[in-house]
């Protein structure tokens, strides 16, 4: 260090950036939270309420969509599980083993962002759908397997089963969604 402190000015300068950036940081995140606007169940991860008839068209007002809960970082007893992206990347890998191409995953991204946001703790109180594909009753996804609460892989699985045996494809089940608002 030099005799005149400028190495301690130096280090407390850098410091004081730090935290003002970490504060900014945290402040906006923040704000995308609470901010008011569109149901945008990527940006929102706060349980608000959520009407199960609130949806295009519907006559009641609120969100379309049910919002991801925060847990969707932490399940029980803050256990880390799949993040949505990481979600995604699971789903696009096994697209091919229910027979479709990597195209079909556009729709499935669509269809899925907008039910649940890849929240695997994505909950609708009204109807009791749960996880990713929102599964109604969401222990129907226990076929798939006895993880189906917290396995972000499991709910794919049961998910893209439902699709290829209700729809045929994730193209046609978005297509359903996006006429009638539910799939």
């Amino acid at each position: 260090m030099s005799s005149n402190g400028t190495t301690t000015v130096r280090a407390t300068a850098k410091l004081t950036t730090l935290v003002a950036g970490s504060a900014l940081a945290v402040g906006a995140v923040i704000a995308c939270v609470t901010a008011p606007g569109p149901a945008r169940p990527l940006t929102y991860l706060t349980d608000l309420a959520y009407s199960a008839t609130a949806r295009p068209g519907a006559a009641t007002a609120g969100p379309a969509h049910p919002r991801p809960r925060l847990a969707s970082v932490l399940g029980p007893a803050g256990r880390a599980v799949a993040s949505p992206g990481r979600a995604r990347y699971i789903a696009r890998k096994m697209l091919r083993a229910f027979g479709w191409t990597r195209r079909q995953f556009t729709y499935l991204n669509l269809l899925w962002g907008r039910e649940s946001g890849w929240s695997v703790f994505a909950r609708n109180p009204a109807s009791g759908a749960y996880g990713i594909p929102q599964a109604v009753p969401g222990g129907k996804m226990a076929s798939a397997g006895p993880n189906w609460r917290t396995s972000a892989r499991t709910q794919i699985r049961w998910g893209l089963g439902y699709i290829r045996a209700v729809y045929g494809s994730p193209r046609l089940a978005w297509g359903h969604e996006a006429t009638a608002g539910w799939y």
